[in-house]
Parts: C-alpha cells; sequence; structure tokens
C-alpha cells in the first residue's frame, strides 16, 4: 500500500505518517519544509523535498502511483491569509488543485483532504452540523473552502473518491507557534520563553480543540470509509481560551500571569463542531478530552521544572 501525505513534516502529517508507517503503508511525504522540519519526517517514510504548487510535485506522484493521497500541505495561518491573500489562494487553491491534477493522472483511488472548520464562518448555531451554511470570515476559510468545491467537482468529473475532514482546533506536541501554530503552541512557547501569554478579547470564545492523535484517527479511517463524504472532525465540546489558561495552570501546579489584548480582525467568537455524522460514517471517535491532551502535550512539550 503507497500512500503520500503531504505536508508531511508539519505538525499534523508527521503524526499522520507515523501512523501509516506503523499500519505498514510505504509513506511518500512531499513537503517543502517551509513550515515543516527535515527531523520530523519519521524513519521509514521517504521525504520528496518540493513545493505541491510545483510540477516536480506532479512527477512524484506520477512516479510512486500511490494509492491515496492524503493533502495536508497548506497556508494555515488566519491573520497571515489576511495580511497576504494572493499566497494563502495560492498555496491552498492552486497547490490542491496541482494534486488534484496529479492524482488524477496517477490513478489515485482516493484523495483525503484536511479542511478546517473556518470554512463555516460565526455560525449563529450553537454546535455546527455539516448542514451549516459555509460562510467564511477570513481567505483562510475562503481558500479551504474553494479547495472543497474542486475536490467535489474532480470527483464528478473523474469519478476520483474523497473525504473531506473538517479540523476543529488541532494541538498536540510537535505544534510550532508559527504558521500552522494555534493557541495551544503559542501559549506553550510563551511559557517556555517566561512570557506571559497574550489573550486577546475577553479569553471567552470558544473553539473545539480536538488532539492531534484523534485527528490521525480519522485520516486513518477515512482510508477506507467516507467515500464522497464531508466530515466534521472534533470534539463536540466547547473550550474557551480562559479554560485553557486554567489547564495549563493545573499542569504547571503555579497561576499563569497573562496579558489582555483586543480580539483580533477576522477571529471567529465560537466555534464547536457537530462530530456525529464522522462517529457514524467513520466509526471514528475522539478519544481525548481537552484536559487530557492538553496534559500530554505540556508533558511532551516542557520540561518538568516549568
Amino acid at each position: 500500500m503507497i500512500v503520500a501525505v503531504t505536508g508531511g513534516a508539519g505538525f499534523i502529517g508527521s503524526h499522520l505518517s507515523e501512523a501509516l508507517l506503523a499500519a505498514g503503508a510505504d509513506v511518500h511525504v512531499i513537503d517543502n519544509l517551509s513550515s515543516g522540519y527535515r527531523a520530523n519526517v519519521p524513519a521509514g517514510a521517504v521525504l520528496h523535498e518540493t513545493d505541491i504548487r510545483s510540477p516536480e510535485a506532479r512527477t512524484v506522484i506520477a512516479c510512486i502511483r500511490p494509492e491515496v493521497i492524503y493533502h495536508l500541505a497548506a497556508q494555515a495561518d488566519v491573520q497571515r491569509s489576511i495580511d497576504n491573500p494572493v499566497e494563502d489562494a495560492s498555496v491552498n487553491v492552486e497547490g490542491t488543485l496541482n494534486m488534484l491534477e496529479a492524482s488524477r493522472q496517477a490513478g489515485a483511488r482516493k484523495f483525503v483532504f484536511a479542511s478546517t472548520s473556518a470554512v463555516y464562518g460565526n455560525v449563529a448555531k450553537e454546535v455546527v452540523s455539516e448542514r451549516a451554511k459555509a460562510e467564511p470570515m477570513s481567505f483562510y476559510g475562503l481558500s479551504k473552502r474553494t479547495a472543497e468545491q474542486y475536490i467535489r467537482i474532480y470527483s464528478q468529473l473523474h469519478g476520483l473518491d474523497y473525504t473531506i475532514l473538517r479540523y476543529g482546533n488541532v494541538y498536540g506536541p510537535r505544534q510550532t507557534p508559527k504558521g500552522e501554530g494555534g493557541v495551544v503552541a503559542v501559549f506553550l512557547d510563551r511559557l517556555r520563553q517566561a512570557i506571559p501569554p497574550t489573550v486577546h478579547g475577553d479569553g471567552e470564545q470558544t473553539r473545539d480543540f480536538v488532539y492531534v492523535k484523534d485527528i490521525v484517527a480519522a485520516n486513518i479511517a477515512a482510508f477506507a470509509r467516507g467515500a464522497r463524504e464531508t466530515l466534521n472532525v472534533g470534539t463536540g465540546r466547547a473550550t474557551s481560551v480562559n479554560d485553557l489558561l486554567r489547564l495549563l495552570e493545573l499542569c504547571r501546579g503555579a497561576p499563569i500571569a497573562r496579558r489582555h489584548a483586543p480580539a483580533r480582525a477576522g477571529d471567529i467568537r465560537h466555534s464547536r463542531l457537530d462530530p456525529r455524522r464522522a462517529r457514524r460514517v467513520l466509526r471514528w471517535d475522539s478519544a481525548y478530552d481537552a484536559a487530557a491532551g492538553i496534559a500530554e502535550t505540556y508533558a511532551s512539550t516542557l520540561p518538568s521544572s516549568l
């Protein structure tokens, strides 16, 4: 079984590559190392250092002829997308289109796409299901939504099977505070540097924080299930930024000083996913709540003395 993982030197991609190798797959990583790291690529995987937008990336796919392509490579920073929407669209739309064309030409069986809850925007519902209207508030959410549409049309025109996984806010070991980094990685980085974390707004904004091992399990399940499905991958539970800090204080065993700053443009106030369809279709469920995931991430990220 040959699989390709774009972005496999990054945070989620490296964890997925490890799990695929453990399952017996022949894993090929496509990554330009702009935000990923060579050291993240697990032993046994083959790294192809190239950009997903390049002709070279298509050539790699043509040569290895993977059964499944896991497309995780992306520009994943909301603020960066607002500052530079052209780059965001180039990576997330043009890059996805290039990988879709490579998949078609190589005869890949399936395309598994890492999308995001950001496609929904600020939905006025307590829990967001896949039936909610997608109205992105950032260029990042828009570019991911556009890439989803390309995937669906490719499937209609060329018969390419796919599963689109809309992630909640993913966190875990190896996540960096830059690029794809989320608030958990940023807070841990500040603690490592003995700098008070910054809370934007009142800290009561909520997200569906999902541990990276649960995301990996959903991707593995999508290898054989979820044909032509778009599925939320989250815990179904809301956790505020202030809640995160309280959990980190429990891990640290001491209070954490914090700074306050204005809310950021393009940020969604509340986001919690309904994962019931993924549970049914993929036969998957999240195994980690926020307390367990934060504790494991803290233990693997910070020295015990902090």
